[in-house]
């Protein structure tokens, strides 16, 4: 053992610890240091006689069974935030996350299995467990006392509403979270299916196997069960492109999801990639259209999916107030705003989602949180698909593929037109929809929207069901001169005003004869987005990725637009 000098001595004869490679290799310890340490020592066994500490028991209400849950601890008195332990082989997975100091994500993932929150001061604590979004969040105030160890309660969470019993099972397309923690978070969240981006490039040209922010160890080709109704896939792909050779040049962001090989090619160019994907089974997923190059990415792409609950949605409050690109001034938000709040945001990512199903793409909506970057808990925003049967991730992802969903951040929507899930193309322009929505709290509107236009606004009824949930029940016919689609959504009235949402997807109307054309002013729109792109990236971008803008543009300024008739 060979040890070097460490620590210092000043010439006051503070403290000083000396280790010596001389024989006997003595350390000496100053009289002051002895007694600093005496002192330490006695200050430690002080505050562990006077911690405090509570174990709590969480469980479903009406099985009694204990669940996995979310978990916040906070001091009532001072804000201080704490984390929890799991008394379980399973550890609990701490998240903590901050973007500015109302925007903090603060808690522990606790698998199905008491927790004990430990070495606490004395005071008063708000504890606050949530399980995803089918139970009632509960919340407890514990008043400690010096060294108390208050005995095990219980937590029994109340299910306002049972989805997978309906035959729906959710699932994130947007998670930066391990490998090794998603078990316990998915369990913590009810959420069936996740899709964590293991492979994450941030510079052109770069593959996927040389990205700046992947994931470490093996990511195999091959489905994680957690258990018969929780599975990872585990190899998707981002895309968040910042730079170019040596220019700091923001294109944006897309994912490849459920591919099987590790991906060999960078972007741009766009097509070598997407065909690789397809060839797969993979899935083109865009993140927010707001992004410079988001307008050309249906085209480049050929994505099908668009994140129309993102990432920008979250539990605390909302952090982004600015827009990568301003909105135009036929967009909500109006006024070609370049920012605003969380109910601005939402309309301008709604608005861009409109334009291009108006321009005749077929996308089909989904979630993501990219929890693990952001503060939300994962999960916060997701996408809930339909099927029959038992539960499968193949059936999941053809129900997702085929656009049987929808997308919340709260309420929950079982809608058919004509009798059909989301994700049908219905023959002839007579329309009839019915619509059953439970909601944690009481609705605040629901709204239906066809070709980008409102054409009905109905009143709640939120009705209390016998689970404590609020219930609309909606029934409505309208009929369209030309072909299209059309959607239901819906928010929340919540006490803290916070945003809370859901949309499904469309429902496509085939009237023969009459197709849907984009406005004059939507077409309008998407050439100038594609125009300035192509201006921002000449010079920078190599030719071959400069041509697959010029194709987008030419197919954008090839549409026929007309004017929109009123349904």
């Amino acid at each position: 053992m060979h040890l070097t000098a460490v620590g210092t001595k000043t010439d006051k004869g503070e403290i000083g610890i000396f280790l010596s490679e001389r024989k006997g290799r003595w350390i000496k310890l100053r009289r002051t240091m002895r007694h600093v340490l005496t002192s330490l020592f006695a200050a430690l066994l002080a505050a562990q006689a006077s911690a405090a500490e509570f174990t709590i028991t969480v469980t479903d209400a009406a099985t009694q069974q204990p669940v996995a849950a979310r978990i916040y601890v906070e001091n009532a008195e001072t804000g201080s935030r704490h984390f929890v332990r799991a008394h379980s082989e399973l550890n609990g997975v701490v998240y903590n996350k901050k973007t500015n100091e109302k925007s903090i994500e603060h808690h522990t993932s606790v698998p199905a299995a008491p927790f004990v929150a430990e070495n606490l001061p004395a005071g008063t604590y708000t504890l606050t467990v949530e399980r995803g979004k089918e139970y009632f969040p509960e919340t407890r105030r514990i008043v400690l006392a010096d060294g108390e160890k208050r005995a095990v309660e219980t937590v029994a969470l109340r299910r306002w509403v049972g989805m997978s019993e309906r035959g729906w099972w959710s699932g994130e397309t947007h998670l930066h979270r391990r490998l090794n923690e998603l078990p316990v978070v998915m369990q913590a969240e009810d959420l069936n299916v996740a899709m964590p981006l293991t492979y994450w490039v941030m510079k052109a040209f770069t593959p996927p196997a040389q990205g700046d922010n992947n994931q470490s160890g093996e990511i195999l080709d091959k489905l994680i069960e957690v258990d018969a109704t929780h599975v990872i896939w585990p190899r998707n792909t981002e895309y968040e492109i910042f730079t170019v050779g040596e220019h700091r040049h923001t294109l944006g962001a897309l994912f490849v999801l459920n591919h099987r090989s590790v991906l060999d090619k960078g972007v741009p160019d766009w097509k070598p990639v997407a065909e690789q994907a397809r060839a797969e089974g993979a899935l083109m997923d865009m993140d927010k259209l707001d992004w410079p190059f988001g307008m050309t990415l249906p085209l480049t792409s050929g994505a099908t999916l668009y994140e129309l609950a993102n990432n920008h949605m979250w539990r605390t409050e909302f952090g982004f107030t600015q827009w990568v690109t301003p909105a135009p001034a036929f967009l909500q938000p109006p006024n070609g705003g370049a920012g605003g709040d969380e109910r601005d945001w939402l309309a301008y990512t709604l608005g861009q989602y409109y334009t291009l199903l108006d321009a005749g793409f077929r996308l089909v909506p989904t979630a993501g949180t990219a929890s693990g970057v952001h503060p939300v808990p994962a999960g916060f925003s997701r996408v809930y698909v339909k099927m029959d049967g038992a539960f499968s991730y193949e059936k999941w992802l053809a129900g997702l593929k085929a656009g049987r969903s929808f997308v919340t951040t709260g309420p929950m929507v079982f809608a058919e037109v004509n009798g059909q899930q989301p994700g049908e193309t219905l023959v002839g322009g007579s329309v009839k929809i019915s619509a059953n929505i439970l909601s944690e709290y009481p609705l605040a509107n629901i709204e239906l929207v066809s070709n980008g236009q409102i054409i009905a606004t109905l009143t709640p009824q939120n009705k209390l069901t016998p689970e404590g949930a609020r219930q609309s029940e909606i029934a409505a016919d309208f009929s369209t001169a030309t072909s299209g689609w059309i959607c239901l959504r819906c928010t929340e009235d919540r006490p803290d005003k916070r945003l809370r949402f859901a949309h499904t997807a469309p429902w496509w109307i085939d009237v023969p004869g009459k197709p849907l054309r984009p406005t004059q002013q939507e077409k309008d729109y998407l050439v100038a987005r594609v125009k300035a792109e192509i201006a921002r990236s000449t010079g920078i971008l190599p030719g071959s990725a400069l041509a697959e803008y010029e194709a987008a543009l030419k197919h954008f300024e090839a549409m026929p637009a007309q004017e929109r008739q009123k349904n």
